[in-house]
């Protein structure tokens, strides 16, 4: 029986590429019987979800339009995910780009903002934890459960959950938590044979960078990129890819012994220290 999988904000940018490599990457269904991953993607705007009818892989893909913050649209994500294999991996990708002040606004639009980034991943992961539990065999002793992965999260995190940027107060804020709950799931659910990771991506060359660089005149632009390759010892942002196929690695059997990670695809930019005298 073939793999399934849920990607929320599968629509564009990072969860595209993820789902592009999970439809790709069919190692993990060798000598199952199955013909290749299932990958269901949630998303809010109805329109990102387009391309799923044309796509070359089109019968293994399905869309769910919504918001993954609210359950009934996770749950209905998880019973196309059942109904299409066996629902392995869950990647918790959806993010809300927009900044509030302390010194500006009510406490509770702060408040409201944070969560517009954290909820979907508590709602995802809490429906991904039960169905997972459902799966196990009754009976099984510890040590069999413990050595075999029953499922697999994956959160999405930001360089900036550590390294904050100014302007970006709920972002930052939601981010440090989700890396807190990651750490925190791994090690509730690790003796059921579920593991929980986070990714935590520097910038990223998404349609919403593409968006901004459009935006600038071409000096501007220019400049913009000079900084962003200054910011990253790789000399350059991400390509989406790369952030999907480390994603996509947690997800899988080769890093059955991972789990309560953060792992930073970011070029190096966490871990930079600019000379003040340069």
């Amino acid at each position: 029986m073939s793999r399934s999988y849920v990607v929320t904000g599968g629509g564009r940018g990072i969860g595209r590429a993820v789902v592009e490599r999970l439809l790709a990457d069919d190692r993990g269904d060798a000598g199952s019987g199955g013909s290749g991953s299932v990958v269901v993607v949630v998303e809010r705007d109805p329109a990102a979800l387009a391309w799923l009818r044309d796509h070359p892989a089109a019968a293994r893909l399905s869309g769910v339009a919504g918001d993954g913050a609210d359950e009934s649209v996770a749950e209905r994500a998880a019973d196309l995910a059942q109904a299409a294999g066996t629902l392995t991996g869950w990647v918790n990708n959806a993010a809300v780009f927009q900044d509030a002040r302390l010194d500006r606004d009510p406490p509770r639009r702060v408040l409201e903002l944070i969560g517009a980034n954290l909820e979907g991943v508590v709602v995802g992961c809490a429906v991904a934890i039960r169905r997972f539990l459902a799966r196990q065999e009754p009976g099984a002793t510890a040590e069999a459960t413990a050595e075999a992965t029953v499922g697999a999260i994956v959160n999405v995190s930001s360089h900036q959950a550590r390294r904050a940027v100014p302007g970006c107060l709920p972002y930052v804020t939601a981010k440090a938590a989700i890396e807190g709950m990651t750490r925190a799931l791994a090690v509730e659910y690790g003796p059921h044979g579920i593991r929980v990771n986070a990714v935590a991506p520097g910038s990223v060359r998404t349609e919403r960078y593409e968006d901004l660089l459009a935006s600038q005149g071409p000096e501007a632009a220019a400049r913009i990129e000079r900084q962003m390759a200054q910011l990253h010892p790789l000399g350059r942002v991400a390509r989406a890819e790369e952030v999907a196929s480390a994603i996509v690695h947690l997800l899988g059997d080769d890093a059955a012994f991972i789990t309560g990670a953060t792992v930073p695809v970011d070029g190096g930019r966490s871990v930079l220290a600019h000379d003040p005298e340069a």
